[in-house]
């Protein structure tokens, strides 16, 4: 799964990355988990818009918004069966943009935390899906990130990957008008474990309410 992550760069460098339009600034974020608003990126009439939306899916048809913190991951080989996911996926993706995640390595009965980033520390996309839920008088947007079987680097502390999307599927995964669930689906990969690297971070990352700088510091002052 993916329950953690960081978005610590300025919102001028996300949209020469990600052409995409946005009128407010954002605040760096070491340490986004679930329930909280992220940035995203979706497709409106052919034109990138950056939307904040909550972490964690509250289908359209949901009864009550709570169901979304069971939401936060949907596993890419089952979401195009999922009733939950389904519709999303042929018509609402999306860019939920970070630049770093954080996986735990079990330790007798310790949990280590691990931050992973791209080798060029560049922001990057995870793949996502997004729906609009408008009950009880009040309207919500909300997002999940897609999982995928780990690479070798991230296998090596955990099974299970956010699916990070290469640059050039960026258009193909927004475009509204492309509903080939298996060529969708055939985007779902884990990205190159060569072009990703890792390193042990403080355990002040395992509480949500710490989201401060000191969170994606390397310990022991290793990279790997």
């Amino acid at each position: 799964m993916c329950g953690r992550f960081s978005l610590t760069v300025g919102i001028e460098q996300l949209q020469s990355l990600f052409g995409f339009g946005y009128s407010e600034n954002i605040a760096p974020r070491f340490n986004i988990a679930p329930s909280q608003q992220v940035l995203t990126v979706v497709e409106e009439d052919g034109v990138r818009i950056g939307k904040m939306m909550k972490w964690g899916l509250v289908p359209s048809w949901a009864n009550d918004p709570k169901i979304g913190w069971k939401m936060i991951n949907a596993r890419a080989e089952t979401v195009d069966e999922k009733a939950s996911f389904r519709r999303a996926l042929k018509r609402r993706r999306c860019l939920i943009l970070a630049d770093g995640f954080y996986e735990w390595k079990k330790e007798g009965e310790k949990k280590i935390p691990y931050r992973f980033t791209l080798q060029n520390e560049q922001p990057f996309a995870f793949a996502g899906l997004w729906e609009t839920w408008d009950k009880q008088g009040e309207t919500l947007y909300t997002c999940t990130i897609i999982t995928t079987k780990a690479n070798e680097l991230v296998g090596t502390i955990h099974d299970r990957m956010p699916v990070i999307l290469p640059q050039e599927w960026h258009d193909a995964w927004l475009d509204t008008k492309l509903e080939d669930t298996d060529y969708i689906k055939s985007l779902l990969q884990p990205y190159p474990a060569e072009e990703m690297k890792m390193y042990e971070v403080s355990t002040i990352v395992n509480s949500p309410k710490n989201d401060v700088a000191d969170c994606i510091k390397p310990v022991n002052g290793g990279e790997t």
